[in-house]
């Protein structure tokens, strides 16, 4: 794969969205009085799937887990990766996410099931209300490492697991505002050298914004109203919900394409783009340096 790209992002799996609704208050968007369509909610979920596949990516489906309303937010199902094995090939784990809330934790077992089918071996850093808090939301390859936010969600002991269980080095970032509670909500890796980053969400950006190259900056409003770092990218082309002005000059300048996908209904639960998707082609010793034990960069 050519460094002006991506290693990985072109095979996803999504949750079906039939039992999308909103039940409950764990982020500052959700309003049980404010209830998504649901066809239109399904129409803005095929669309999706849709672009995707179009632009080249494959797309595969986890059955929705009946009375798991948050399910359909894919990404924070769990964290996959393909790990170098002694063949010389590699082997699929994957860290599932302890929940914060305990409304969201009865996803991980429906989850598990189905990665296991898919040949993942699975690893937890905390589970079933026990130990570290991790959300696969919060965790993205970038630079040789891997870069966690950590505060609303994941507990910042769960770096230090995630950096032992899977030999990686991990960077770590506190992440401080209610309204961008999961990485994936201000930080969007773009290719090897660049990043659309958040300032913001964090109580201090600045070594995040060291460890990229060439950042893209957005602006908190930018962030919130349009949820554009909560985005896929595929290749050069960079699959948003919405883009302000700047950021679409910028990325053209880039040489990025940027392609809209409308789906609002889920913005109702707090969740974008990104949000619905779960990478799995990420290739740990491709995007990531294997380091034995893993050591952890402090934020």
């Amino acid at each position: 794969m050519s460094a002006d790209v991506l290693a990985w992002g072109w095979r996803y799996a999504m949750v079906d969205p039939a039992e999308f609704r909103i039940d409950y208050v764990i982020n500052p968007f959700m309003d049980p009085a404010v209830q998504p369509d649901p066809g239109r909610a399904r129409a803005q979920w095929e669309a999706l799937a849709a672009t995707l596949r179009r632009l080249g990516a494959e797309v595969q489906e986890i059955p929705a887990l009946p009375g798991a309303p948050d399910m359909v937010y894919a990404m924070n199902l769990g964290l996959a990766l393909h790990r170098p094995d002694s063949t010389g090939g590699t082997r699929p784990v994957v860290v599932m996410s302890h929940m914060r809330h305990v409304q969201r934790r009865g996803e991980t077992a429906a989850a598990r099931a189905w990665y296991a089918v898919q040949g993942f071996t699975t690893a937890y850093v905390g589970r079933d209300g026990v130990g570290a808090h991790f959300e696969a939301g919060d965790a993205f390859p970038f630079g040789g490492d891997l870069v966690v936010g950590h505060g609303p969600r994941t507990d910042e002991l769960a770096l230090k697991q995630l950096a032992t269980e899977l030999g990686v080095r991990v960077r770590g970032v506190r992440i401080t505002h209610p309204g961008m509670y999961h990485l994936d909500l201000a930080f969007c890796p773009l290719d090897a050298e660049r990043a659309i980053v958040c300032p913001a969400a964090f109580d201090d950006a600045s070594a995040l914004l060291a460890h990229v190259p060439e950042p893209i900056v957005i602006t908190e409003e930018d962030a919130i109203t349009t949820r554009c770092a909560n985005a896929v990218v595929i290749g050069r082309t960079v699959v948003m919900p919405a883009c302000p002005t700047r950021l679409r000059r910028r990325l053209d300048r880039l040489g990025f394409d940027v392609e809209l996908v409308e789906v609002d209904e889920f913005h109702l639960g707090g969740g974008s783009v990104r949000c619905l998707t779960n990478p799995l082609d990420i290739v740990v010793g491709r995007d990531l340096d294997v380091v034995p034990g893993g050591r952890l960069i402090e934020s």
